[in-house]
């Protein structure tokens, strides 16, 4: 236990044992910003970039100040949304007006010319929101292919929709067309692929793009910038700096915004839909809060359960919205389940994001470690223990994973969404217990049932499909596969996004159709040999 307890308070490195190949020389001031195909130079006011990995000195230990973005205004918003409405031009400009093929060919290029930059995007993601270097390579290349794979089921589905269909006396052919406007605006913990799993399919369905990046990292996007700047024609693909209130609720007051792809939380989503004056028009793609269960049954199989639990709920310090965030364990099997669950805490990796093999790393959250304290507090309060060593511990932007049992129904952490590394423990013998929960439960998103009765497993499956959009059986929650369909009921999301879902979202059904006559079928037969 004193390893544990000196690696936590002497985490933070001074600076010259960084390794050379992940150090910042100098800070990353983001003075560029994309509009209307111009590389425009921001020289007004800038928000400083602070870290969550502290530095330390002979004297101090502090937060790195690693750069700035533009904090920019009203006007330059504007400005972003006449480009984007103008390229767009109500479905008449060049990027809406031409072929699947050829958007195909920019994207195409796009991804060619992004392996180049994974080195730089993995280091500012490692600086930025403090995400350890091998998830942050994990979710470059996860980027990467997910494009692929939208470009693979875009040529599928544009192969399907070329055949003509004739029924009771009408010939057609059924296509899909763009919305208009995009704002993507993903958020912090998966700043590039939540990002492109919203910018990628807009974009492939002939949509224009403002683009918006998480207020924690955004530098890491910089790289990007000149490759979008490049590959598309101008005013298809923008992008805004600064606060919401400056340039955000300009763009959704404007009535000019046609999809709001958001993935943050509720609080922020209902606050831009009410801002936008013709609510009715705006689609909307929202990736919003979770609480997603665990319930472990009496017969499972605790290794196999206490190891997808801990990966599913400290992956990444917890900071998913598809982690485990509260586990519903039986009561038999209680006492056994926290042992081998603490256990397996005390043997993951803590330290800086560019250690191997590192798990919990500093939170890039302001005051995070403050907030997860009052969780851990309360839940104290009303009869939790903290059941593994230095459970809680805090260093500056360092928190300790804290295991927590029995957690009871006045608890905060019993409701609120934690998003870190703090695991709340609920006994029960009724399995109606966890069942009412996710039932009452605000959210909808995703459930893991760990146990080897098949009928069980069945009947609790059967119920549970109504409540959340994914079963998880014998394995922690997850989005991918990115072929499988990503959903959330309530206040967990709107709207699907996989890869062929999300095609299907930035885009709306349209049909040409004629009566079966002899001069419509010539007419339609012109068309088709000119490929018109």
């Amino acid at each position: 236990m004193s390893s544990i307890r000196n690696n936590i308070s002497s985490i933070f490195p001074f600076e010259r044992y960084i390794p050379e190949e992940f150090r910042l020389r100098q800070q990353v001031n983001q003075k560029e910003y994309l509009v209307n195909g111009e590389l425009r130079l921001w020289d007004g006011p800038v928000q400083e970039v602070l870290s969550p990995v502290c530095v330390r000195s002979s004297s101090d230990v502090s937060q790195k100040v690693i750069g700035s973005y533009p904090l920019m205004t009203e006007s330059e918003a504007l400005q972003v949304l006449d480009a984007a409405a103008s390229a767009y031009n109500h479905g008449r400009g060049h990027w809406p007006s031409m072929s699947v093929y050829d958007r195909i060919v920019h994207i195409e290029e796009l991804i060619r010319r992004m392996p180049a930059m994974k080195k730089d995007i993995v280091r500012l993601m490692m600086w930025e929101i403090g995400k350890s270097r091998r998830e942050s390579e994990r979710e470059f290349d996860r980027t990467v292919v997910y494009a692929k794979n939208s470009m693979a089921a875009l040529r599928g589905m544009d192969c399907a929709s070329s055949k003509f269909i004739a029924e009771q006396g009408i010939i057609g052919r059924i296509g899909r067309a763009p919305l208009g406007v995009v704002l993507c605006m993903g958020p912090f913990n998966f700043p590039l692929y939540e990002t492109f799993t919203t910018l990628i399919p807009a974009l492939l369905m002939g949509n224009t793009v403002i683009f918006k990046p998480p207020k924690l990292g955004v530098l890491l996007h910089g790289p990007m910038l000149g490759a979008f700047h490049s590959v598309f024609p101008p005013g298809v693909v923008n992008t805004v700096f600064g606060e919401g209130k400056q340039v955000i609720t300009p763009l959704i007051s404007s009535g000019r915004i046609d999809v709001l792809a958001f993935i943050g939380s509720g609080r922020v989503a209902d606050l831009l839909k009410s801002m936008h004056p013709k609510p009715h028009r705006l689609r909307s793609v929202l990736g919003l809060e979770a609480k997603n269960p665990a319930i472990v049954l009496p017969g499972a199989d605790l290794d196999l359960a206490v190891k997808e639990c801990v990966a599913g709920s400290l992956s990444y310090n917890g900071q998913r919205c598809t982690a485990l965030k509260i586990v519903f364990v039986h009561s038999r099997i209680a006492g056994r389940f926290l042992d081998k669950f603490s256990d397996e805490i005390g043997k993951l990796r803590i330290g800086m994001p560019w250690e191997k093999d590192v798990t919990i790393t500093p939170l890039p959250e302001p005051r995070k470690t403050e907030f997860l304290t009052e969780l851990v507090e309360d839940a104290v309060r009303h009869g939790a223990r903290i059941i593994n060593a230095r459970g809680g511990r805090v260093n500056r932007t360092f928190f300790y994973p804290a295991l927590l049992y029995p957690v009871s129904t006045g608890a905060r952490i019993y409701e609120e969404e934690q998003f870190g590394p703090v695991v709340p423990v609920v006994p029960f013998d009724d399995i109606e217990d966890p069942v009412s929960y996710i039932t009452e439960s605000s959210y909808g998103q995703q459930v893991s049932i760990f146990g080897n009765d098949a009928g069980m497993i069945a009947s609790l499956a059967d119920v549970l499909v109504n409540q959340v959009c994914r079963v998880n059986i014998n394995s922690m929650c997850q989005r991918g596969p990115d072929i499988f369909p990503f959903a959330g009921r309530k206040d967990s999301g709107e709207g699907t996004l996989s890869v062929s879902d999300a095609l299907r979202l930035f885009s709306i059904r349209t049909i040409v159709a004629a009566r079966d006559s002899g001069a419509n079928k010539a007419i339609f037969s012109e068309i088709m040999k000119d490929r018109k």
